[in-house]
C-alpha cells in the first residue's frame, strides 16, 4: 500500500491537520498546519513513542499552536505548523520512513516547512530533504542553517540574562543556583553557557550518559528526576517536554525565575496565575525558545547571518517588554504575550484582507 494522506476536521483555531500513512516505510505522521496569516507554516518534526494516535493527534495540535506564537513574537514573516511522526526515534528511523515523510510534506505545495526537533537529527532531515525543499534546518549549502539546537539555547540564555537584570538590576550570574531539566541538544548548550557565566549548575535527566558528562565537565550537581520540585534553586530551566509546571509542583517551585526551552510548560493556562500570585516571574516559552525558528526561518528566506542574529537580540527585548508590562499591571507574562500575539496576526490579517 503507497503512501495515503487522510485530512481530518481540524479543531477551531487550526487550518488543517493532515495524518500521513505508509505501511511499507512505517511511517505514521501527523501534519498540523494551525495558521499561515503571517506566512507558510513552519515548525519542526518530532519523533516520538506516542502511546496511540491520539496522543500523537493532541500533541501536534498543541505543538502547532505555539508555533504560531512563538513565530508571530520572532518577527519572521512564517505562520505556525508542526508534524510528529510516531515511533521509537531509537529504534524505528530508516531512509525509507523519512523519505515518505518527505513526499507528505512536499504534497502541501509549501504551505509548510519542517525542520528538526526531539528525536530528530540534522541528517534525518537530510533524508527528508531528498523528497522536498520544504525541508530545512540542513547542514551545507549556500543557507543551510544546521542544528538550530545551539540558536535555541542561546535565545534561552539571553533572554535569562535580561530577566536577571530587570528583577535584579544585574545580569552576572554568579552563584545563582540554576536547575537544567532535560540534557538534550539544547538543554546541554544551555548548561555550558551557564556554566561559563559562572552560575551553580543543578541537572536533572533520565540519561546517565548527559548526567556524567555535566558532572564532569560543568562541576554539575545531579538532582533525581522525581527531586526536582523538592530542590531549592533560584532559576528553573525546563528543557525536556511540555506540562512540567501543574498547580502542584507550581506551589511547591522554590525558584523566583523560569525560563527554559521546552515546548508548552505550563500544564494548564491556571499555573501562569498560580506563579505570579507567587512572585515567580515566568518568562512564555514560545518567545524564550525561538532561536532554533529564528535560525531555520534564515535558511527559509535565504538571508545572510545578520537576519538571524538581529532576531536572536529582538527576543531578549521582547521580554523586557513583556516583563515590564507584567510588573505594570499586574497581568501574566502569558497575558502579555498573547495580547501581543493576537495583535501581530490581527494585523496580518488585515494587510492580507488589503492585498487580496
Amino acid at each position: 500500500m503507497p503512501l495515503t494522506l487522510t485530512e481530518e476536521k481540524a479543531p477551531d483555531g487550526h487550518e488543517r491537520l493532515i495524518y500521513a500513512e505508509d505501511p511499507a516505510s512505517g511511517l505514521r505522521a501527523y501534519i498540523c498546519l494551525h495558521s499561515t496569516a503571517y506566512g507558510p507554516a513552519a515548525g519542526g518534526c518530532r519523533m516520538w513513542n506516542y502511546a496511540s494516535k491520539e496522543e500523537a493527534r493532541t500533541d501536534v495540535l498543541r505543538l502547532a499552536g505555539g508555533m504560531t506564537s512563538k513565530n508571530a513574537m520572532a518577527g519572521i514573516e512564517l505562520g505556525g505548523g508542526k508534524s510528529v511522526i510516531i515511533g521509537d526515534a531509537r529504534t524505528d528511523k530508516s531512509e525509507d520512513l523519512f523519505r515518505s515523510f518527505g513526499q507528505a510534506v512536499h504534497s502541501l505545495n509549501g504551505t509548510y516547512y519542517t525542520a528538526e526537533d526531539v528525536g530528530i537529527s540534522p541528517e534525518d532531515m537530510a533524508v527528508v530533504a531528498r523528497e522536498t525543499p520544504y525541508a530545512v534546518g540542513l547542514d551545507g549549502g549556500p543557507h543551510g542553517s544546521g542544528d538550530p539546537s545551539p540558536f535555541t539555547a542561546e535565545g534561552v540564555f539571553q533572554c535569562l540574562r535580561a530577566a536577571r537584570e530587570i528583577l535584579s538590576g544585574s545580569d552576572n550570574l554568579k552563584g545563582q543556583r540554576v536547575l537544567v531539566q532535560g540534557l538534550g541538544h539544547v538543554g546541554m548548550s544551555l548548561a555550558q553557557k551557564l556554566h561559563a557565566a559562572g552560575a551553580d549548575l543543578i541537572v536533572s535527566d533520565i540519561n546517565q550518559a548527559a548526567l556524567d558528562e555535566a558532572r564532569q565537565k560543568l562541576d554539575a550537581e545531579i538532582c533525581p528526576v522525581e527531586a526536582v520540585f523538592e530542590t531549592e534553586f533560584d532559576i528553573f530551566a525546563p528543557c525536556a517536554l511540555g506540562g512540567v509546571l501543574t498547580a502542584e509542583t507550581a506551589r511547591k517551585l522554590t525558584a523566583n525565575l523560569v525560563c527554559g526551552a521546552a515546548n508548552n510548560q505550563l500544564a494548564t493556562p491556571e499555573v501562569a496565575e498560580i506563579l505570579r500570585a507567587r512572585n515567580i516571574q515566568y518568562l512564555p516559552d514560545y518567545v524564550v525558545n525561538a532561536g532554533g525558528i529564528i535560525s531555520v526561518a534564515g535558511e527559509i528566506h535565504k538571508a545572510g547571518p545578520g537576519y538571524r542574529e538581529e532576531r536572536l537580540t529582538g527576543i531578549a527585548s521582547r521580554i523586557r517588554d513583556i516583563l515590564a508590562d507584567s510588573l505594570r499591571t499586574g497581568k501574566t507574562t502569558i497575558q502579555v504575550a498573547d495580547d501581543m500575539v493576537e495583535s501581530i496576526l490581527t494585523q496580518a490579517l488585515q494587510v492580507r484582507k488589503g492585498a487580496a
